[in-house]
């Protein structure tokens, strides 16, 4: 075996290892003991981070970061894997945001120049247009990190109608229009609950014990369960739309599904939503003026009735 392979190859069994000595190494290679030791010393050099202990109980650790082997890519492939993260570049925060940048940098560094022209050239052409927001949403890592852990943390969190202190078992996060979104079990609701993240004040863990098992249920699955709920908290929602209110609905990857288009252009929003969002989708349609009309709930109705009539009376 020559030694760049061996060296991918030593790369591949240390990140699995974790702890290892030089001895077990040259076994498992078949090489001297002097040529493995010069190999950790290639692999310390290019970034590997090994730590050393001495004496008849030492040998190697590979610290928590791990470094990846090599990895070919054709010029399509390159030039896919940078437009992917390019999809992300007006997002006010990422998670693992450094990191991304980082990767990103190194990616680009060890292209060949004719590839690096190609996608300068390309990349004011192709753009993935994302609302710009500037609310800050510094835990987003953490976040994701409680919800693959299953950790229960402790948030503040800054509803529309109070700041509470809220302990909530995070299912996963989500992007949708610019903002992200994180759908976590809430401990003092009972129940699973959609959080804003740039609402989240403070975050940390918690000493809560009784976690909720959660370990099947993630992003995509609490999205399709949600659209299942329980028949007696869910009423029927039909509004109208002008061709221009259509569009807008059609925005909303929540609402696209549901609508039903006319020949003019104009359509239809026939769902079934929970009852605890009625207030929420009052805002929503009365903030698209003519171009909604909402039928039922007669609830809403009345609700965007009230909301007319004190703007009537904020005008005389």
């Amino acid at each position: 075996m020559n030694k760049s392979k061996r060296l991918v190859e030593l790369i591949m069994y240390i990140n699995d290892k974790r702890q290892f000595t030089a001895k077990q190494l040259a076994e498992e290679f078949n090489v001297s003991l002097r040529t493995i030791q010069r190999d950790l010393l290639d692999l310390q050099e290019l970034g590997v981070p090994l730590y050393s202990e001495v004496g008849a109980a030492g040998g190697y650790t590979i610290l928590k970061e791990r470094m990846l082997p090599p990895i070919t890519f054709t010029e399509k492939e390159a030039i896919a894997m940078f437009f992917a993260y390019q999809s992300l570049q007006f997002y006010k925060d990422l998670p693992f945001e450094s990191d991304s940048i980082s990767a990103l940098n190194k990616f680009y560094h060890h292209l060949a120049k004719d590839i690096k022209a190609r996608i300068d050239s390309m990349k004011n052409r192709m753009v993935f247009w994302t609302p710009t927001r500037q609310q800050s949403t510094p835990y987003l890592q953490s976040l994701l990190e409680a919800a693959t852990q299953q950790k229960v943390i402790t948030v503040t969190y800054d509803s529309l109608n109070e700041t509470s202190s809220r302990r909530i078992q995070p299912i996963g996060i989500y992007s949708q229009n610019g903002f992200w979104y994180c759908p976590a079990y809430c401990f003092k609701r009972l129940e699973v609950r959609l959080f804003r993240a740039d609402r989240i004040l403070t975050l940390e863990e918690s000493e809560e014990q009784n976690r909720v098992d959660l370990s099947n249920f993630d992003v995509i699955k609490w999205y399709h369960h949600d659209k299942r709920k329980d028949s007696t908290s869910l009423v029927h929602l039909k509004v109208r739309l002008t061709k221009e209110g259509f569009r807008r609905c059609q925005m909303d990857t929540y609402l696209d599904k549901q609508l039903q288009k006319f020949d003019d252009g104009s359509g239809e929003l026939i769902m079934d939503i929970d009852k605890n969002d009625i207030e929420y989708f009052a805002d929503y349609f009365f903030s698209m003026g003519k171009n909604a009309h909402v039928l039922q709930p007669q609830e809403m109705v009345d609700i965007i009735k009230e909301k007319l009539e004190d703007l009537r009376k904020m005008y005389m």
